[in-house]
């Protein structure tokens, strides 16, 4: 069973249409000019109410992460259950280590806190991959306007540059008559 919480508008009007008897939650922040980690908390704090209820058992989390101005690259990141990027390759020896306070309690504090840093990262990744896509229209817009004036003023140099000529030859023209 696919569940959907959508964040933002943009993509909920992207996947309302096919999916949206999956969307289970929408969160909308655009009276907010700046996310903060508030925000990312309340998402992830609805996510982890969602997965202690059993609405789910696996979630993944969507968004553009930012390589360059030019390149964002749609991720997929699981978050729940957390994958384990420790490749099993590796010949390392494991050392057992006693935690104080114990290490549920510990888990119960970060697991938590863990989640909703990662929906905050994707957040600032998102953001990031917007800016940079402003950043290149706003650069094509400023460069289409440049060539728009270069244009403009050739035309209009080449009819003040007719006009100029065409007052010549009737002033010749006039002076030959007489």
């Amino acid at each position: 069973n696919l569940k959907i919480i959508s964040v933002g508008s943009k993509g909920l009007d992207q996947i309302k249409r096919e999916y949206g008897k999956y969307i289970v939650k929408k969160f909308s922040f655009k009276e907010k000019k700046i996310i903060t980690f508030k925000e990312a908390e309340i998402i992830g704090n609805e996510i982890l109410r969602l997965f202690s209820d059993g609405g789910f058992d696996k979630c993944i989390l969507f968004y553009n992460n930012f390589k360059n101005v030019i390149t964002q690259i749609p991720q997929a990141q699981q978050i729940i259950p957390a994958e384990n990027k420790i490749s099993k390759d590796k010949d390392e020896s494991y050392v057992s280590y006693e935690f104080e306070p114990d290490e549920d309690e510990i888990l119960e504090d970060l697991l938590p806190k863990n989640i909703s840093t990662q929906v905050f990262r994707a957040f600032l990744e998102n953001a990031a991959s917007e800016q940079g896509s402003r950043m290149t229209a706003m650069d094509n817009a400023t460069r289409n306007a440049g060539d728009l004036v270069d244009k403009l003023t050739i035309n209009y140099n080449r009819s003040r540059q007719a006009s100029i000529t065409k007052e010549l030859i009737e002033i010749i023209s006039g002076a030959e008559s007489l």
